[in-house]
């Protein structure tokens, strides 16, 4: 009788796979990848040394994966996946976040899909995977985010709310956080100017946080769009707040902080958009409000003050480049390799490094950079593999 049940149990199984929603399509498989036990930052950049993407390893045998560094139960889970099987707890798990989802009307939006936003993707410790509650074409716009003090005064909120409408109006999509405070005042200016925005969050989509912004929510799920990286059922907590917000930066062309204590989160989010190449734009306050104090520190260090929705645009559009790239052809520098990827000033700093060791204080002669765009741009150089740090300076890659 034993022997006779094992066969339908199998062809019961396949057929639970068949009949999701489905692991084996592109969402799905991203979605495996996401819950992977142990699949953490360095193990996925040493991958990246050896496959085109991260899905391709749902494809490999035990073997392979083994010597490429992956834990037992993530190999586990991957012959799982090959072979249909729910009883794996990492195949059970996505099936059930596959279910809520559909429950719930929610997206998914996988790494490698054509959808995922190209400049997200190539962030440091870039989401594998979005989950998504209204517009995803709204991805692919030139967006600016807004981010601030969840205790702002009245002067702030204001500040925040015509900020966002005036922006949403000549084209950004304002992007914020969905929190109390300079975040909920942004997206409301941007919904009241009659523009969409975009919210990204720290927790399911099924259990948005703040309650008191769940009607500000219905209004951005309805006009625009809200993304996180955490499945369904997954309770806000302090410590993704911080995960979301190098979303927030790095789904924006800048980033612009309008109030700030010195220990606001908001300067977390500055640090990682000028970690990741982005603009950082600060707007001065009084020097009695202890909300002010951020935004002075951040414009003491090489941020933008701003006192016009034009102070924005003009900065914006100096350097940025990396959107209108996403279409054009690709181009070429004096060397012939690929700089598409790189904004006008990366590439002034690219000419002007060499094959042999140049200091900081020549290529600041040579390109006219102020130091914290210099080591910015070299930063993003580095991450891209067009330069590298050496004895007596950078230079370009071989």
């Amino acid at each position: 009788m034993a022997g006779r049940d094992c066969p339908a149990i199998v062809v019961f199984k396949e057929e639970n796979m068949s009949q999701s929603p489905c692991l084996k399509a592109p969402s799905g498989q991203w979605l495996v990848l996401s819950l992977l036990p142990k699949f953490g930052i360095p193990l996925r950049e040493r991958l990246l040394d050896s496959v085109d993407s991260l899905a391709d390893i749902l494809s490999m045998n035990p073997a392979t994966l083994t010597a490429m560094g992956l834990t037992p139960a993530a190999i586990e889970a991957i012959c799982a996946w090959q072979r249909s099987d729910v009883d794996n707890p990492v195949i059970a798990r996505a099936l059930s976040v596959l279910e809520q989802c559909r429950g719930h009307g929610i997206g998914l939006l996988g790494q490698g899909e054509s959808g995922f936003p190209e400049c997200l993707r190539h962030i440091h410790d870039a989401p594998l995977l979005l989950y998504t509650l209204g517009d995803t074409r709204l991805l692919q716009r030139d967006q600016l985010g807004v981010v601030g003090s969840r205790n702002a005064t009245r002067a702030g909120l204001d500040h925040a709310r015509s900020f966002a409408a005036e922006l949403s109006r000549r084209g950004l999509l304002i992007t914020s956080g969905l929190a109390l405070g300079i975040d909920g005042a942004a997206h409301a200016g941007a919904l009241d100017a009659g523009a969409p925005t975009l919210a990204v969050v720290g927790c399911g989509l099924d259990r948005l946080y703040p309650a008191q912004h769940r009607p500000l929510a219905h209004r951005i799920i309805e006009q625009g769009l809200i993304v996180s990286e955490y499945p369904p059922g997954t309770q806000a907590r302090a410590a993704y707040f911080p995960q979301r917000n190098r979303i927030i930066s790095g789904l924006s062309r800048g980033v612009l902080v309008v109030e700030a204590s010195l220990k606001s989160g908001s300067l977390i989010t500055a640090r990682t958009a000028l970690e990741q190449g982005r603009e950082v734009f600060a707007i001065p306050g009084s020097v009695h409000s202890p909300v002010a104090r951020g935004c002075h520190q951040l414009i003491r260090q090489g941020a933008r003050l701003v006192e016009t929705a034009d102070d924005v645009l003009e900065e914006l559009g100096t350097w940025w480049s990396m959107t209108d790239g996403l279409s054009a052809p690709p181009e070429a520098s004096d060397t012939g390799r690929d700089t598409r990827a790189l904004d006008a000033r990366e590439i002034a700093v690219y000419e002007a490094l060499g094959y042999d060791p140049q200091s900081t204080d020549a290529l600041g002669l040579a390109t006219g950079l102020p130091a914290d765009q210099l080591m910015q741009s070299l930063l993003i150089l580095e991450l891209e593999g067009f330069a590298h740090p050496c004895p007596g300076g950078y230079q370009r890659t071989a």
